[in-house]
């Protein structure tokens, strides 16, 4: 069916043309779906009747032909589109005011409860939560673990003494900041500031159709699975911690590992340990949520954890991966299909992706 295409409409399509700014494909998709973790990054123009909505207004779809997206109601009502007043996307702007305001409280040195940080943002507490978790990923309570365990990072690798250190990342005292970091940083407070001193990692390398791979672990789970490395490669992350040859129990986390890669599709669900910042660990639990034989590009992973424009942020988390395979990054590729990069070799990201059915729907390209 043709679309009939008024003066009116060819010339505000000129003028969006030149303004549209985003990816149309994933805009449009999220606009099909009305995903409200899309609202406040855009706006749809609906050229035949002249207005602006959010991607989730409830009003009925418009033919894709008729539609336009824009950054935000400015950009759409220079074209002479006016605002909805259905879903009032201008309202957007007033929840990014509100979670600026709430990430600088919870990036402070005592950060408030939900409840404090919903009053301080006019909301309440419950769509408040809803509203953050969209944009962000995480939680309000975890997105301020995340910033104070960054603090200790830095303080650990900058005083003297570990207490200073606590005090200097806003702990109330030693107790609170071993049990906050203990989970997060994967050994205890000392490793960590003298390069894995008091840890004992176990390590094996073997044989795979890839090639040789490293598994190493921490009585927790695996710390890094890669490939082409060895027992010096390991001594360059953690220098000081004690290095042991793998025993029976780290034996079997290395063969669930080994079955991991030559067959993907019934990948064993294995321990983990490892930890990031707050937007790495969203990107991280986006890169598990792929399904095997499936990609996904930069741009959809970066939307997916609220943050559609750090895209290179994206890339950067995804090869900040220390644990290859079980956190598949190898399955990020590039919007035009291209495979992108990946740390060892893009041969082995292309067999990877073959392996798992991706590469049998025309999905990747080595070019």
């Amino acid at each position: 069916m043709s679309v009939r295409t008024t003066p009116r409409m060819a010339a505000l399509s000129a003028i969006l043309n030149e303004t549209e700014m985003i990816d149309a494909e994933i805009a449009w998709n999220a606009v099909l779906r009305r995903d409200r973790s899309f609202d406040g990054r855009f706006v749809t123009g609906v050229l035949t009747t002249g207005i602006y909505c959010r991607p989730s207004c409830a009003a009925r779809h418009p033919a894709r032909a008729n539609v336009r997206f824009f950054a935000d109601g400015s950009a759409a009502r220079a074209t002479g589109l006016r605002a909805c007043k259905r879903c009032l996307p201008d309202d957007a702007g007033r929840d990014e005011v509100a979670l600026a305001k709430a990430l600088d409280l919870l990036r402070s040195d005592e950060p408030p409860a939900l409840e404090g940080l919903a009053a301080a943002v006019g909301y309440a507490p419950h769509h408040f939560h809803r509203l953050f978790k969209r944009a962000t990923g995480v939680t309000p309570a975890a997105f301020a673990r995340a910033e104070r365990a960054k603090r200790a990072t830095l303080a650990l690798a900058t005083e003297a003494r570990v207490t200073d250190a606590i005090y200097e990342a806003g702990y109330s005292g030693p107790s609170r900041f071993y049990e906050d970091t203990k989970g997060r940083l994967g050994m205890t407070p000392s490793a960590w500031k003298n390069g894995g001193a008091g840890a004992v990692i176990r390590w094996a390398v073997v044989d795979t159709s890839l090639g040789q791979m490293l598994v190493a672990a921490t009585e927790k789970g695996i710390c890094r699975l890669s490939f082409d490395e060895d027992e010096q490669a390991l001594l360059a992350h953690f220098p000081k911690a004690e290095i042991l040859p793998a025993d029976a129990t780290t034996r079997a986390i290395v063969a669930g590992a080994i079955a991991a890669v030559e067959n993907p599709s019934r990948m064993p669900d294995l321990p983990l340990d490892v930890a990031g910042t707050a937007f790495q660990e969203a990107v991280w639990q986006e890169l598990r949520r792929i399904p095997t034989g499936e990609t996904r590009t930069y741009a959809e992973i970066a939307a997916a954890v609220g943050k559609p424009k750090a895209v290179r942020a994206a890339g950067s988390a995804n090869g900040a991966n220390n644990v290859a395979v079980l956190i598949p990054c190898h399955r990020v590729v590039r919007t035009d299909g291209s495979l992108g990069g990946y740390a060892y070799g893009l041969e082995r990201k292309a067999k990877l992706l073959e392996r798992e059915g991706a590469a049998d729907s025309g999905q990747i390209s080595m070019l």
